[in-house]
């Protein structure tokens, strides 16, 4: 029994296996056009989301990017200290404040400064965009801005990478802007105290191209992405808005900071590189880490993206997905800008900072805004109100040393999306089973999530989730379908095959329980009946001349045992001349499988009585019916050919009823059952154990049984005689020929017509006139 399931299962993959091979391809076909027309890229990217957030959101510390915040309290301290309030105004501050950050950030050691903001309009105070620019250029701590493209700026030349830089120096230099009171008691050192204002130093516009724009291209043959935006008349080309002139050239670079969200509204992907038609430009993190690596020009060639000697696997597109790593405050230390001012204080007037040694010593500082108050506030797959500059400082970070999170090439892709769906289709139509074709989509969603979790957590790639999703979800769609469609032929089979063989009412109910016959085949425990006309031969002898009449006797000979046997709930499987074939337990589950039989068969029996008496009356040849039944594991299903076909069983069980019912002309007997039946009906029958059988072909011995009655209804006469014959047949066995002969002859007098006591009793004479060789007290059951 244990091969059935598999041989279920490879029956139904040869009828069916194009059709789940057509299901697959139709379902990962819709499923494709739907992703390439961008339908299914709001699903997409909330799966994306959680996937990264579940499973891709916990990388620790950054040991690379440390963030100077302008939170609230740096906000709060600046408002209400008259003297910072003095020295550096209200939001934004003026250049002079970060002048002093970037004084003290040199001071303890840090790498680089991004400052993730853009600084194109000029201070109300000339001499602080003078003073700020003066002390970046005597400090040797490399100064990052950001830069904005709009479509009101003016485009600018086209930038000359091997020309100098025609940048005309100041005539004097500013000192230092006034700094702001400490806020203790101590006064800020002299040399910060105001010096004269200067003219802003010429700039040119080659000079300003050179400054704003950067080498970068493609070596496959592939565009820039296009700075432009979407009017009303179609796209129009951006440009880059000019920063305070008076930066240019004081600062070490700069590099384009728009949010670049997706239609949500969701801070995902960035490019690296864009072009506005005349100059290329590079973001503000590729920028500064550029100048880190020593690289003179960005390159992007197919999947890969090169700063110098360093590559990093990018989309086919030029672009990647962020590894954010989680939150901004789990990812990156934090550090209030208020902090960074008081140790710039501290530092000035002699004393230790407090902020730790090690804060900034060595790595790249990320300087922005982290309160709402200050409007840079974005979403990110992990929360919808992070600090832009969280996009800074994860493209730094990953630049320095971490990997992008790139997509599976389509081909794999489309691979995938086809192998979902047809493990969706092949399981659906294969199992059939209710349960599973409930939870399978739900499985299905869940388990894609975890993989593309799996897939962003170790190998920074993003496998797509709602094209395979859909496809799978379609075949399984598709699956049910075909199973219902399958399902309600087999139905109309079903109910037009077995009406003919069973109670409709059954049928009806075997279908409205579902208890629906596996076609195809099953091994399962059945009760078979066999019955057949003693003397058929002489019987048809008599009916020679006049065939038609054999016909008709014939019908209600069959139609009577059929209709008692049809009243306890079997299938009629077939009709051999005049023998009757039954099953019990097949299509329908019976557990009482044995019992019915068994109440089957009297049943019969008592009907064929009644129309002996009649057949009697009206001249007819006696139909004395013998019966066998037996109960074993048999295979039930369709069996035949091409042409015709029938639900029948096979099996020793099968051979064994027919066995018995020819056995009973041995042994006088009229319904012999076998030892099966026995013990699962015999709480409701009563019985005469007939003898101890073998089986042609077979070595084991069974016990064989008559059926007399149902439980409790033997009559008294009958009872006495099987207690006597029961009595004899332990004689028997004992080899004690002579003391069974002298029961069953007794018994045998008073109950003359007795079959199974004449044929034990003729044995017995038999082996008192020529004793047995070998005696085992079984009889061999010959074909």
């Amino acid at each position: 029994m244990a091969g059935e399931p598999w041989k279920t299962i490879q029956q139904r993959w040869r009828n069916h296996g194009l059709q789940m091979l057509g299901v697959a391809l139709v379902a990962t076909l819709i499923a494709a056009a739907c992703e390439y027309a961008d339908l299914l890229k709001p699903a997409e990217r909330m799966a994306y989301d959680q996937a990264l957030s579940a499973f891709a959101g916990d990388r620790g510390k950054s040991s690379h990017v440390v963030v100077v915040a302008i939170d609230q309290p740096t906000l709060d301290a600046i408002s209400q200290d008259e003297g910072w309030r003095t020295n550096f105004g209200n939001w934004p501050y003026t250049r002079t404040l970060w002048a002093r950050i970037a004084e003290e950030l040199q001071a303890a050691g840090a790498k680089a400064v991004l400052f993730d903001a853009v600084m194109d309009e000029r201070a109300s105070d000339e001499s602080a965009d003078l003073g700020f620019a003066q002390v970046l250029r005597e400090l040797h701590l490399p100064f990052y801005v950001g830069m904005v493209a709009n479509g009101t700026a003016a485009p600018l030349l086209r930038a000359d990478f091997q020309a100098p830089v025609p940048v005309a120096a100041p005539e004097a230099a500013p000192a230092a802007p006034a700094a702001p009171a400490a806020p203790a008691a101590d006064a800020f050192p002299e040399e910060f105290e105001d010096g004269p204002a200067t003219a802003t130093p010429t700039l040119t516009p080659e000079a300003l191209a050179r400054a704003l724009a950067f080498p970068a291209g493609r070596t496959d043959g592939q565009p820039l992405p296009p700075l432009q935006y979407e009017s009303s008349d179609g796209m129009r080309p951006r440009y880059p808005v000019p920063p305070t002139p008076a930066l240019v050239g004081a600062v070490d670079g700069f590099g384009l900071v728009d949010t670049e969200a997706d239609p949500d509204g969701f801070m995902r992907r960035t490019h690296f590189a864009y072009t506005d038609g005349i100059n290329t430009y590079v973001t503000l993190p590729v920028r500064l880490v550029a100048d880190l690596l020593g690289a003179k020009e960005v390159t992007l060639s197919g999947r890969a993206l090169h700063l110098g000697e360093r590559s990093w696997r990018v989309d086919a597109d030029g672009s990647a997905a962020l590894d954010y790593g989680g939150m901004l405050h789990k990812r990156y230390p934090l550090v209030s800008l208020k902090y960074v001012l008081n140790d710039w204080i501290l530092r000035k007037n002699g004393k230790a900072p407090e902020l730790p040694a090690d804060t900034f010593r060595g790595k790249v500082v990320v300087i922005g805004g982290t309160t709402p108050g200050i409007n840079d506030i974005k979403a990110t797959p992990f929360s919808s109100t992070e600090p832009g500059l969280v996009k800074q400082a994860a493209v730094v970070d990953t630049l320095l040393a971490g990997a992008f999170i790139t997509r599976l090439p389509q081909g794999m892709d489309l691979g995938l999306t086809f192998l979902v769906a047809l493990v969706s289709a092949v399981l659906l139509m294969t199992a059939r089973w209710t349960p599973l074709e409930v939870g399978w989509p739900v499985a299905l969603v869940g388990g894609l999530l975890v993989v593309a979790g799996l897939f962003l957590k170790t190998a920074h790639t993003h496998v797509l989730t709602a094209m395979p999703a859909l496809a799978g979800i379609g075949a399984s769609v598709a699956a049910l379908a075909f199973n219902h469609l399958v399902a309600n032929r087999e139905t109309e089979f079903i109910r037009q095959a077995f009406t003919r063989f069973m109670e409709p009412k059954l049928v009806e109910q075997m279908i409205r329980s579902r208890q629906l016959p596996r076609l195809d085949g099953e091994n399962k425990e059945i009760t078979a009946f066999f019955s057949d006309i003693r003397g058929f031969s002489t019987f048809s002898e008599h009916f020679k001349e006049d065939p038609r009449q054999l016909v008709r006797i014939l019908n209600t000979y069959l139609t009577t045992v059929s209709g008692a046997l049809l009243r306890e709930g079997g299938c009629l499987d077939k009709y051999i001349g005049d023998a009757v074939v039954c099953l019990f337990g097949a299509p329908m589950d019976q557990e009482d499988h044995a019992i019915r039989a068994c109440r089957g068969a009297l049943a019969a029996k008592a009907a064929v009585e009644t129309l002996r008496v009649e057949f009697r009356q009206k001249g007819f040849p006696d139909v004395y019916t013998r019966i066998g039944v037996n109960s074993a594991v048999n295979f039930v299903g369709n069996f035949g050919s091409d042409q015709l076909f029938s639900y029948t069983a096979i099996g020793d069980g099968m051979n064994l009823a027919a066995r018995l019912e020819g056995a009973n002309k041995a042994y006088g007997s009229g319904i012999m059952i076998g030892p099966r039946t026995y013990e699962l009906a015999k709480d409701h029958i009563e019985v005469r154990e007939l003898d101890r059988v073998r089986v042609a072909g077979k070595t084991e011995a069974v016990t064989v049984y008559e059926l007399l009655a149902l439980k409790g209804r033997l009559d008294a006469d009958l009872q006495h005689t099987v207690a006597r014959y029961h009595e004899a047949l332990a004689l028997y066995r004992q080899a004690r020929f002579a003391d069974a002969v002298a029961v069953l002859e007794a018994e045998a007098a008073r109950a003359p017509g007795d079959g199974p006591t004449g044929a034990l009793l003729e044995r017995c004479r038999e082996y008192l006139e020529t004793p047995p060789e070998r005696f085992d007290g079984v009889v061999n059951l010959e074909k």
